[in-house]
This record gives C-alpha cells, structure tokens and sequence, in this order.
C-alpha cells in the first residue's frame, strides 16, 4: 500500500497517547516501514475473515478432503484462547522484518517489531492502536469498525465466511488461498498450515498488483497466560466520547 493510499473511511483517527513497551524487545537491523504499510499487512490478513457468505460462483469446487482441510484451519482458529511467537515479514522488495506477537481472545491482540523498526500495533478488546514509537505519534480505530474484530472474536468459519479459490496439501503442508468477498482488501490471502504441529505457519497476502507480502510464524505457543499489561492502551477521555460519522 503506497504512503498515499487513503484509509478506511469510517475509522477515526486520533492523537497521541503514551504507552510503555516491553523493555525485552530486542532484534537485529532490519527494513523501515510506514505506519500505513505495516497496519495494512496486519489487516490484510485477517480481512478474509470478516464476510458474511461466500460467492458461489466465484469460489473453487472442492472436495470432501479440501473442505475438511479448511474447516481444520477454522477450528484451528476456534480452539486458540491465547497465542504467542515471533514473525518475521518479507516484503514485496525483499525488505526483512521481524518481531513478536501476542493474541488474547476476545479482543485482544500485540504486534511489536523488534528495535530499530518503531512500530506497534495494540488491541485491547474496544480500541486497536497503530503507534510509531520513535514519532511519538499513533492512530487509533474502534476495534469493532476494523476487519481484525472477527480474527478476535471466538467463531471463524472460513468456509462460509470467504471465497475458497485453491486448496492443496504436500509435504503434510496445507495451502489455502482465500479472497475476501467484500473485496476491503483487495487481493488474494494464503494460508500455510503446518499438519504435522497442527498450527499456522505462515501467510502470504497478494495486493490487487500482484505484489506479495509473506509472514512466517515461529517459536509459537498456544495456551500460556498473557500478561493484561501487554493488551493496555491509554486514550484521552475526549477520544472515548468521539463516534465516526
């Protein structure tokens, strides 16, 4: 997404608030990206998940042994209460970043790239934060109002909820690529599911130019407690009173 790309419109932005990050976070050099860059490519992985039905006539014809596979990743998603690991993302120019990530459902959701790169994205269940850090500065949205509420939430069902265009499995690895009906994102999602850990290993999203952004996941456990500090953002009264129009 180029640094001109407008929003969403019906999120509301705000100004800044101060949040204290982990002093833990440690990491390598690694490529600056922008606010908008980085909070496009979180929610462009989750933006699949957010239609109603999908389009029959647009979606692939699978089999019994393709659908049982999505529906394995669905439940995958279904039975996660808290999830925690490292990413590293390749973007579409070969540029490496990495970090760490925190879910807690409902709601709550922390993405962090390792120092030099200045970005974090915090949702604490009611408001979602993008932050630059090294700026000071930070956007706020109402998670409610953002494609990431139904990653949060506690029921995905990806086949009724996105069009299924591919689905293979080699090498215990299964590939789903998705499209999102609603086409907020425009492009295609696909989905890496690793058989044999039972887990999501990786996702790639391809913009409507064909340009192709990868996330890999590792070091991830499932089930461990997460710490409410983590999850806390701090708005201005005024911005609680404020409602988009």
């Amino acid at each position: 997404m180029s640094r001109s790309a407008a929003k969403p419109p019906r999120w509301h932005r705000i100004e800044e608030h101060r949040y204290q990050a982990p002093a833990n976070t440690q990491g390598n050099k690694m490529s600056p990206i922008t606010n908008r860059n980085f909070f496009a490519t979180v929610i462009s992985v989750f933006a699949i998940l957010i239609s109603s039905a999908a389009f029959a006539e647009k979606a692939a014809s699978l089999s019994s042994e393709q659908s049982a596979a999505v529906e394995k990743i669905s439940n995958y998603f279904n039975s996660i209460r808290t999830l925690k690991g490292e990413f590293t993302q390749v973007s579409p120019k070969g540029n490496v970043s990495s970090g760490i990530f925190h879910i807690s459902k409902p709601g709550k959701l922390r993405f962090e790239y390792a120092a030099p790169n200045p970005f974090l994205i915090v949702s604490d269940g009611t408001w979602l934060v993008v932050k630059n850090k090294s700026k000071n500065r930070s956007d706020q949205y109402p998670l409610s109002k953002t494609p990431l509420r139904l990653m949060l939430s506690d029921k995905v069902d990806l086949l009724n909820q996105a069009i299924i265009k591919k689905v293979e499995t080699y090498d215990n690895l299964t590939t789903v690529t998705l499209e999102d009906r609603e086409q907020l994102v425009p492009g295609n999602l696909i989905l890496v599911y690793d058989n044999s850990t039972d887990a999501l290993r990786q996702w790639a999203v391809v913009d409507g130019k064909g340009r192709r952004t990868t996330v890999s996941l590792t070091k991830i456990v499932a089930g461990e407690e997460a710490n409410p500090r983590l999850f806390k953002v701090e708005l201005p009264d005024r911005s609680r009173s404020k409602v988009d129009k």
